[in-house]
C-alpha cells in the first residue's frame, strides 16, 4: 500500500491563484465579448520586458555555452560567486554578510517553503495575517499544523493580526514561538515595518531563541530611505534571522526565475536534546542535494541587474509600477474607499464597501469592470473585507482601470 502524506488533505480546497484563475476562466467562458477588455491586477506578475542589461548578458551567457572553450556544465549549487559577490557588494554593505552566506535559487517562493526541510517537528510557527498564503500551505503540507476551522485558520499555528490599527505590522505576541515570517514591504497589504519594530522582533527573537523568517522579495519598492531594506540593518539580526530575496520583481524575472536567500554563520538553531547548531551548513547540505543550481545564462542576466545599465533600467521600471499604484490609491480613494500600501510597495490594499465580502468585490470587479483583482480573504481571515490590486501592468492598462473603478463607484 502506497502511503500518501496526509497533510496534503489539510489543504484547503486551492491555493489562492489557481483558484481566481479558474473563475477568471470561467468568466471568460461565459462572457466571450468581455473576455476581450478585461484587465489582470490580481496575481503580481511583472508585465513589461526585462532590462535590456539583463537580456544583453543572457545571450552573451548562451554564446559562451556554444563555444567548448568557454562551455559551462554543472555550476556550483549555492550560486556562480559571480553573483553572490555582486549581491553581497551591491545589496549588502556595511552590513556584515559575506558572499558564502548567500544562496542562488529559482525563486523566493521556493525558498520560503523548502527553508521548512531543516527544521523540525513541533516549532511554535508564528504568521502574520494577513498573509502570503505559501507560508501556511507549506507548513499545513510538512506536518506543522492541525485541521483549519471555519474561517481558514489552521490549528497549531499562531496567528498575529495585522489591522488599520496596527499599520499591518503585528504587535510582538506575549507568548513563545520559535519560528516567525515577517515580509516588508508586505504582500498582501503594501505595508512597511519601521526600524524600530523591527527592532523590537529582533530583541524578542534573540530573547526568546527564535528565528525570523524575513521575506524581503519587495525592498527594492521602498520609496522612504527612513525604512529599512533588509533585517540586517538591525543590530544583532544576524543571531536570529535570514532573509528572502527575489530578482522576480525589481527586474522582471518572473518567468526567468532568479532568487536568494541569505544565512548568516551566526544563525543558530537547536537539536532535540538542546545543542546549538548552526543552520547555514544544514541549508548548504539541503540545497546541494535538492538542487543543481539556477541555469547559468540567468545567473549572468541577474548579476546584470547589478551593473551601471542595469540600475537605471530596474529603477525605471520600479518608477513605472510605482506611478502605477500611486494612479491606483488615487482612484481608490476617489471612489470613497479605504486605502493603504501602495506608497512603499506595489500593491494597494482597499477595503471593501460596506456589505461586500472580499469574494463580493471579487465578482463584482470582474463582472461590471473586467478588472481581476485579489481577494482579502484568500490571504487569511483578517483579509476579509479587503482587496488587493496589483500595480503590476502597463500605464495605459492601469489608467483604464482607475476609470473603470471611477464608473461602477461613481
Amino acid at each position: 500500500m502506497a502511503r500518501i502524506n496526509d497533510n496534503f488533505l489539510k489543504l484547503k480546497a486551492g491555493y489562492l491563484f489557481p483558484e481566481i484563475g479558474r473563475r477568471v476562466s470561467a468568466f471568460n467562458e461565459a462572457n466571450p465579448e468581455a473576455a476581450k477588455r478585461l484587465i489582470r491586477c490580481g496575481i503580481g506578475d511583472v508585465t513589461e520586458p526585462l532590462p535590456e542589461a539583463c537580456r544583453q548578458a543572457m545571450h552573451e551567457a548562451v554564446d559562451e555555452l556554444g563555444n567548448s572553450a568557454t562551455f559551462k556544465g554543472y555550476g556550483p549549487e549555492q550560486g556562480y560567486a559571480f553573483l553572490r559577490e555582486a549581491i553581497v557588494a551591491n545589496q549588502f554593505a556595511d552590513l556584515g554578510i559575506s558572499a558564502d552566506e548567500v544562496f542562488i535559487s529559482d525563486g523566493s517562493k521556493c525558498d520560503t517553503g523548502n527553508i521548512l526541510d531543516i527544521f523540525g517537528p513541533g516549532n511554535v510557527i508564528a504568521i502574520t495575517d494577513p498573509v502570503y498564503p505559501v507560508y501556511v500551505d507549506t507548513n499545513v503540507m510538512i506536518g506543522n499544523t492541525g485541521e483549519a476551522d471555519a474561517s481558514g485558520a489552521y490549528a497549531g499555528l499562531v496567528y498575529l493580526p495585522c489591522t488599520p490599527e496596527n499599520g499591518f505590522v503585528p504587535s510582538i505576541p506575549d507568548r513563545h514561538v520559535d519560528l516567525v515570517y515577517l515580509c516588508y514591504p508586505n504582500n498582501p497589504t503594501g505595508a512597511t515595518a519601521t526600524r524600530e519594530q523591527l527592532e523590537a522582533w529582533v530583541a524578542y527573537a534573540r530573547r526568546e531563541k527564535a528565528i525570523i523568517l524575513y521575506d524581503a522579495a519587495y525592498e527594492a519598492f521602498i520609496q522612504d530611505p527612513a525604512v529599512p531594506r533588509s533585517i540586517f540593518e538591525i543590530e544583532g539580526a544576524h543571531e536570529c534571522a535570514m532573509e528572502f530575496r527575489s530578482f522576480s520583481k525589481n527586474g522582471g524575472f518572473t518567468g526567468v526565475r532568479c532568487a536568494y536567500i541569505v544565512i548568516p554563520k551566526a544563525l543558530k538553531g537547536y537539536t532535540a536534546d538542546g545543542t546549538e547548531q548552526a543552520i547555514h551548513p544544514l541549508w548548504s547540505r539541503r540545497h546541494s542535494t535538492k538542487f543543481n543550481g539556477a541555469s547559468y545564462p540567468v545567473q549572468k542576466g541577474a548579476a546584470a541587474v547589478f551593473s551601471e545599465e542595469g540600475k537605471k533600467q530596474v529603477a525605471a521600471l520600479i518608477d513605472g509600477y510605482m506611478g502605477n499604484a500611486t494612479l491606483l490609491r488615487e482612484a481608490c480613494s476617489a471612489a470613497g474607499l479605504a486605502v493603504y500600501g501602495g506608497v512603499n510597495a506595489p500593491y494597494v490594499w482597499v477595503g471593501c464597501p460596506t456589505g461586500l465580502t472580499s469574494w463580493d468585490m471579487f465578482d463584482k470587479m470582474l463582472n461590471e469592470a473586467n478588472v481581476v483583482i485579489t481577494p482579502g480573504s484568500g490571504f487569511g481571515a483578517a483579509g476579509e473585507g479587503y482587496f488587493r490590486i496589483s500595480a503590476f501592468n502597463s500605464r495605459a492598462n492601469v489608467e483604464e482601470v482607475c476609470r473603470r473603478i471611477g464608473e461602477i463607484f461613481g
